[in-house]
């Protein structure tokens, strides 16, 4: 199984421009409550993030301009896959490790996440998750 998984959102548009909307609630396209939105912008090219785990929290990933690299870790299967369209998020779930990297200078990678911050959730050393997952 991947760990890559793409939610397709609607691109509305005409001559004016595009529009994405995320409805949230009975017939939603994110498969949780969204509890903290936060975006990531003006990253140098040469700078990795990330590098953590989240025992609970899930996380759709928009890369709403320019593009990024994510690799995705679930400790057997390294999956990597460049995200640049603003109409598809990239589902990260929990106990997932990841990293993002390769930032053009344009890059804005929203997140909406299913919890709110919690510094317990985080994992950040990868040995601790290898250790986790087992």
């Amino acid at each position: 199984m991947s760990l890559i998984q793409w939610i397709d959102f609607q691109s509305l548009g005409d001559k004016r421009g595009q529009l994405v909307a995320i409805d949230i609630g009975k017939e939603r396209e994110v498969p949780f409550d969204i509890k903290r939105i936060y975006y990531i912008y003006h990253t140098a090219e040469d700078v990795s993030r990330g590098f953590h785990a989240h025992k609970k929290l899930k996380q759709v990933a928009i890369c709403i301009s320019g593009s990024c690299r994510m690799v995705l870790d679930d400790g057997c299967t390294r999956e990597s896959i460049v995200m640049n369209s603003p109409a598809k998020g990239l589902l990260i779930e929990s106990m997932i490790w990841r990293e993002m990297r390769d930032f053009s200078d344009d890059c804005v990678l929203l997140v909406l996440a299913s919890e709110r911050y919690d510094e317990s959730d985080y994992i950040r050393n990868y040995a601790d998750f290898i250790k986790a997952k087992r």
